[in-house]
């Protein structure tokens, strides 16, 4: 009867003669029982996190948003970025957010019809309180977060986010994390893609192109500052031999020098011959090698004393013990022993 005083129906009114009878059904409310009267070939379930879920009688002039409206719109934590429509044996996600951010064009709202079925999903728990919640979320809505990090899972993502929000859900970095290593792997391409990144590079330039562009389904890897070092390519290191307290390979920038490295490799012991410090050149000329006193540099303080020094060269501070100066010194030494040791026998 709606339809007809609004214009919408063709239908003629009904002919109505004496004996007929009249029958004007109650309106349903969702509130009472009254809604279970509903049949369901005239009825919509709505479902999920919304205040007040359950059987809405439909009408054709009737749209999604009207029956949100209808339920009490959803809850607090329903997910409105992935509302499930099943209507007709096919199921459309619609995206409530991005919706009204368009400026909520009619067109794009999803066909209902009666028996259709409206579920509204809730945001997955805090991974550290509670696994079985996060798990129901679907990978394509999630990232995921390993290793240094004070909260370590996954987590909702959207095309509205990037790579600092997911840092910042997952509590950022721990003391141990190696900010200047993190690999994203993304899983959204036909092939594999690993990007690094260095987070104290973003830090120190604030240069937004440093942060990688991360998807839904992609993996952030936070390493441990001690890791293995076998794990870093020969071409990012330094190796540091000889007398010094940590001998290895050690990662290598371009803004740092040969004093950084020995800091890094705690320093020359004390046996260590300084002054004669060598540095072959293995990144860019194969076979050069050069000598570094570190020394005359300590005098000075001259950075133009300082010896080019790339990833991939080879650091030797040579021992005491094997230059030019201690091996006369033991050999005159020996000598002296000598000497006396046949002025004992003679004077006896």
């Amino acid at each position: 009867m709606t339809a007809y005083t609004e214009g919408l129906s063709q239908s003629e009114a009904p002919l109505i003669e004496a004996g007929d009878a009249i029958f004007v059904p109650e309106k349903t409310d969702i509130n009472e029982k009254s809604w279970l009267k509903i049949s369901p070939d005239r009825a919509v379930n709505v479902i999920g996190e919304v205040v007040r879920p359950g059987r809405i009688e439909w009408s054709d002039e009737m749209d999604l948003m009207d029956l949100l409206a209808h339920v009490g719109g959803p809850k607090g934590r329903a997910d409105t970025s992935k509302i499930e429509v099943a209507n007709g044996g096919k199921t459309v996600v619609f995206n409530l957010d991005e919706f009204i951010k368009k400026g909520a064009p009619q067109s794009e709202l999803p066909y209902i019809a009666a028996g259709a079925v409206v579920r509204v999903h809730d945001l997955p728990q805090d991974p550290s309180d509670n696994k079985a919640q996060w798990v129901r979320q679907s990978s394509d809505a999630s990232i995921y977060v390993f290793g240094q990090v004070n909260a370590p899972g996954r987590y909702r993502f959207t095309n509205e986010m990037h790579f600092l929000d997911i840092l910042s859900a997952a509590d950022g970095p721990t003391k141990d994390a190696d900010i200047h290593n993190i690999r994203v792997t993304h899983r959204d391409k036909p092939y594999a893609k690993v990007s690094k990144l260095n987070l104290s590079t973003y830090f120190e330039t604030g240069d937004e192109s440093i942060l990688p562009l991360v998807k839904p389904g992609d993996t952030i890897y936070v390493p441990e500052k001690n890791k293995n070092w076998l794990d870093k390519p020969k071409e990012k290191t330094v190796r540091v031999l000889g007398a010094v307290k940590s001998p290895g390979r050690y990662v290598f920038n371009d803004n740092m020098t040969i004093l950084d490295i020995l800091a890094q490799a705690g320093g020359p012991d004390e046996r260590a011959y300084v002054n004669k410090i060598s540095i072959v050149n293995m990144s860019c000329c194969q076979g050069q090698a050069r000598s570094f006193d570190l020394v005359e540099f300590s005098k000075t303080a001259d950075i133009r004393m300082l010896p080019v020094l790339r990833a991939g060269d080879t650091v030797y501070v040579p021992d005491r013990r094997n230059s030019f100066a201690e091996q006369a010194r033991l050999g005159l030494t020996d000598i002296f022993r000598i000497v006396s040791t046949i002025a004992i026998i003679g004077a006896l």
